[in-house]
């Protein structure tokens, strides 16, 4: 090779990056994964919360008491009941009633 070849040569080895791309990553994984995680277990706690209000609320209403038997629970009508209108309700009663 000659002085002219080798310039150029050493210009572009210069211009070449030092990794490939994938090779090395700038993103934190584990923060990310437990964002996700945690946004995830919120996201149940929450569903959670509104099944357990709608519950609380059916039975102190006493929507789901059984035809037969007056002092028993009807456990189907408990299971899909619909106590309040929305699910925000259910979420704002119980932020803010902390006791029943």
């Amino acid at each position: 090779m000659n002085e002219k070849e080798k310039g150029v040569m050493a210009i572009y080895d210069q211009t070449l990056p030092t990794e490939f791309f994938g090779e090395k990553s700038h993103v934190n994984h584990v923060a990310w994964s437990l964002l996700a995680i945690a946004l995830f277990v919120i996201l149940w706690m929450g569903i959670a919360l509104v099944n357990a209000e709608n519950q609380r609320n059916a039975l102190a209403t006493k929507a789901c008491r059984d035809a037969v038997f007056p002092t028993e629970i009807d456990t189907q009508c408990l299971a899909g009941v619909k106590s309040r209108e929305h699910w925000w309700q259910h979420v704002g009663y119980a932020m803010t009633h902390l006791r029943p």
